[in-house]
């Protein structure tokens, strides 16, 4: 009878996932069972449950045998070249930039009086490469997406990791504190795909990295950030406190179009194989062994 760590071993992608859910799912239904109000601790806990794919990782990784050190290294490797930095930095204001581009154009109101602080921006990348939702990319890219890619292209990973990360995020969509669970079922459908595309810039910056998830947690963290620089007009947005459907549905429609058109730019310049001019990361590089003879890896 095989034990727990060679069954683990054989069925790799089976573990990480049902770990990630099992952990994220049951910390974060804890929180929607419990009803607890919008808070600094509410906002901890969140990202607490959000550590669900790295621990999943970790698992599978210890139980085969693999190297943790050389995983969690992907998360250090900050020396990837000046310009995929300017890539990872600059890229998510282009999106904002865009995003404003269409918005006006299509007639959103505007406030360009008032603008956050530079500070608070800090915060928020700070806040999202580390526990906001950057920590998550250990899992969905410096493991499971390498595995993925060891027998589909960049492009077919990109999809099943998407498609794996939105669904994880289920629990959010059940909590009334948080952004997701105040969605209406189109904006919902339009941030599913926003997810979808952003799996593909996601895997051309850790393929064209070499395997760097800092770099992917900083750009993760960047455009989840860039919500806080949106001139939008709140008051317009969300008059005497009611959310206008229209205005609403219009800039979540132009947030995700140029992450839809620069997925798809990706694809036509670098093809759907690699996503990147170089071999993408295998799993050895992801810390992980050769995989056994009688690999039934699920």
């Amino acid at each position: 009878m095989p034990s727990i760590r060679t069954w683990i071993d054989r069925h790799r992608l089976l573990t990480f996932v049902t770990i990630a859910y099992a952990f994220t799912w049951t910390i974060q239904g804890a929180l929607v069972y419990s009803g607890m109000g919008a808070s600094w601790t509410h906002s901890i806990l969140i990202g607490f449950g959000g550590f669900g794919p790295p621990i999943g990782a970790a698992v599978v990784i210890w139980a085969s045998g693999g190297s943790l050190r050389t995983w969690v290294g992907q998360m250090f490797e900050w020396r990837i070249g000046a310009k995929w930095w300017a890539l990872a930095l600059g890229l998510p204001f282009a999106v904002l930039s865009l995003g404003v581009l269409l918005f006006v154009a299509a007639g959103g109101p505007v406030d360009l009086t008032e603008f956050e602080s530079p500070f608070i921006y800090l915060f928020a990348m700070a806040w999202g490469t580390v526990w906001g939702g950057g920590q998550e990319d250990l899992g969905w890219r410096g493991f499971m997406l390498p595995i993925l890619q060891d027998s589909y292209s960049a492009l077919v990973s990109s999809a099943i990791v998407g498609v794996t990360w939105a669904v994880w995020h289920l629990p959010l969509f059940l909590n009334a504190t948080t952004t997701h669970g105040s969605w209406p079922l189109s904006q919902q459908l339009l941030w599913m795909v926003s997810i979808l595309a952003g799996s593909i810039l996601w895997t051309w910056m850790y393929n064209g990295t070499g395997g760097s998830v800092l770099a992917v947690a900083v750009f993760h963290a960047g455009v989840n950030a860039m919500g806080i620089f949106h001139p939008a007009d709140q008051e317009a947005l969300i008059p005497n406190g009611v959310p206008d459907p229209w205005l609403n549905l219009l800039a979540e429609v132009t947030g995700v179009l140029p992450l839809v058109a620069i997925a798809i730019l990706l694809v036509v310049v670098y093809g759907g194989d690699r996503l990147a001019n170089r071999e993408p990361p295998t799993p050895q590089d992801a810390g992980l062994p050769a995989e056994p003879d009688s690999e039934t890896t699920a």
